[in-house]
């Protein structure tokens, strides 16, 4: 002991010498390395053509699209998502209000942007001569992109329709509106809510440009998306079960509201 300094306790003594032989044993754990944080995707870009590889379905319905355009002449193209695509649950719908033009439906399921610029580059547009084509797409995007990448994605995918098919007139729908969605258990989460709020800044701000893209002639706007809106402002199940695909009655509601500009177009 140094001269003039306080004697230790014996227990006192004891008891330092156990905590620092602790501290001993636990020293390796906290000099460990903290692991590694997986590497976010790279977010992908809107406005460049991408297939959906590995998805087997994605370029059978390409293929088919390739033979429809050699089959015989479209008077009226449907291209876009699965909302598109949907007009197969109402036959009858789309039989009396689109049969007399010879419309062809080239929509596929869970196409984003990125899909349908990769479809047209690929193909799909090279043998047709239709007089109208009836776009929309973008709500696939919307949990990845911002309203303005979005809408730049859409004014490239009329680029290139316009450099296919440069005597073909553009519709141009709003993108639809959508709501929270269900989780396999039948349950709307407050993350779902959340998600659909975010979704829907990007979409109301993609429509807002897209807007503008109506010239009155080649390229008309149409927004709709009030008809699919209750009083209080959201999705009522009757027509979008889920929140985003339209049933029988929604595909009714969305031919009576598009018929009276697609017949002006295609005169």
């Amino acid at each position: 002991m140094l001269p003039g300094a306080t004697p230790i306790h014996p227990m006192r003594k004891l008891l330092l010498i156990l905590v620092a032989g602790f501290a001993g044993l636990l020293s390796p754990v906290w000099s460990q390395t903290p692991a590694a944080t997986a590497t976010p995707a790279a977010k992908s870009d809107a406005s460049v053509g991408a297939p959906k590889t590995g998805n087997a379905r994605f370029f059978e319905l390409h293929e088919s699209f390739l033979a429809r355009g050699k089959s015989g002449p479209i008077g009226v193209l449907f291209l876009g998502d699965s909302i598109t695509e949907g007009w197969g649950k109402a036959p009858h719908v789309w039989e009396k209000y689109f049969g007399q033009y010879q419309t062809a439906n080239f929509g596929i399921g869970g196409d984003r942007t990125q899909h349908v610029i990769w479809r047209i580059e690929n193909g799909e547009l090279d043998a047709i001569s239709p007089k109208v084509l009836v776009l929309m797409i973008g709500t696939n995007n919307s949990g990845e992109h911002n309203g303005a990448e979005i809408a730049a994605a859409d004014k490239k995918i009329i680029e290139l329709i316009q450099a296919k098919l440069p005597r073909t007139k553009i519709l141009l729908h709003a993108i639809f509106p959508r709501g929270p969605r269900k989780n396999k258990e039948g349950v709307i989460t407050y993350e779902a809510v959340l998600d659909a709020q975010k979704r829907m800044v990007a979409i109301n701000t993609a429509n807002a440009e897209l807007a503008k893209l109506d010239n009155g002639t080649t390229i008309r706007y149409l927004d709709i998306n009030a008809r699919f809106l209750g009083n209080d402002g959201t999705i009522p199940h009757i027509i979008m079960p889920d929140q985003l695909h339209p049933n029988a009655a929604g595909y009714q509601l969305w031919a009576e509201a598009v018929k009276p500009l697609l017949d002006e177009m295609m005169r």
